[in-house]
Order: C-alpha cells, then sequence, then structure tokens
C-alpha cells in the first residue's frame, strides 16, 4: 500500500489544525481525516461519525499500528511543508493505463470529498489568522470544488 496523494486544507483554530484528503494507491480516497494539535505534540483523526447514541464511530481506520504510523508520517510531512510556506507537493502519477484503468485506458475522476463537519472543528466563521489558513466554510467550499486536486 502506498499513498499516492495528499491534499491539506489547513484551518484556523486553536486545536483542529486542518482537514486532511488521502489517495491510496491512486484508487482509494479517504476524506475528512484531522489533524489535531494535542498535549504531547500533533497527531491524525481519523473520520468519524456521531452515532444515535452521542458516541462517535471512525468510518475507516488504520487495522494495524504499522500503517497508522506511515499515513500519520505522510500527512504531518505534507502539513509541516504547507505550514513553512512550500507549496503542495505534486501527487504521484497516476498509474500506466494496464495498472488498473477504466476501458479505453481512462482514470476514473475522483470523486469530491465529504463537507467538513463543523461540530469537529468550534466556532465557525472565525477569519482566517494566518496566511495559507483557512475558515470551515473556505475549506467546505474547496472539498466541494470541482478544481480539487488541481488548485
Amino acid at each position: 500500500m502506498k499513498v499516492t496523494g495528499v491534499k491539506v486544507f489547513p484551518v484556523a483554530d486553536d486545536k483542529l489544525k486542518a482537514f486532511v484528503s488521502v489517495v491510496i494507491d491512486h484508487c482509494f480516497m479517504v476524506n475528512d481525516i484531522k489533524i489535531i494539535e494535542g498535549r504531547d505534540g500533533r497527531f491524525i483523526s481519523m473520520p468519524s461519525r456521531r452515532r444515535r447514541n452521542g458516541k462517535f464511530k471512525d468510518i475507516a481506520h488504520p487495522l494495524n499500528t504499522e500503517t497508522r504510523q506511515m499515513l500519520e508520517q505522510e500527512i504531518l510531512r505534507e502539513f509541516e511543508r504547507i505550514e513553512n510556506g512550500h507549496g503542495p507537493s505534486q501527487p504521484a502519477a497516476a498509474p500506466a493505463a494496464s495498472e488498473g484503468a477504466g476501458a479505453g485506458g481512462e482514470q476514473a475522476p475522483e470523486a469530491a470529498p465529504q463537507a467538513a463537519r463543523d461540530e469537529a472543528a468550534g466556532p465557525a466563521g472565525e477569519a482566517a489568522e494566518t496566511a495559507g489558513e483557512s475558515t470551515l466554510e473556505e475549506v467546505t467550499e474547496k472539498h466541494l470544488s470541482d478544481t480539487f486536486w488541481t488548485g
């Protein structure tokens, strides 16, 4: 398994630092991963949904420690690149037509990620305080945009 794309959406918030979408092996996307600033440093929080009983349950998550560490390293590395003023890294090249392409050798278009959840991020509508950070509304708009991976 290889992470072939990471898209970071920084957020102006004390604890929630960004929403992230990850593409794995050019064929599987996980949206709404969060980068959280914790007491002991930054960590990722996998996408979850509130159940009827009020508790949260992960929608998608790694099944072992090695995979979690690999994902966390890739995600935090890309976040630090952006945080340090470097542009986003380029996604890895898509596989050749013989490697999992659809009919006619075309790749299927990426699905638009789900909107960012407001309940996980605190007060919505706060102005971005530093360059490169967005409000939750701006992140949601980017997520729903047709130019998700291109700009």
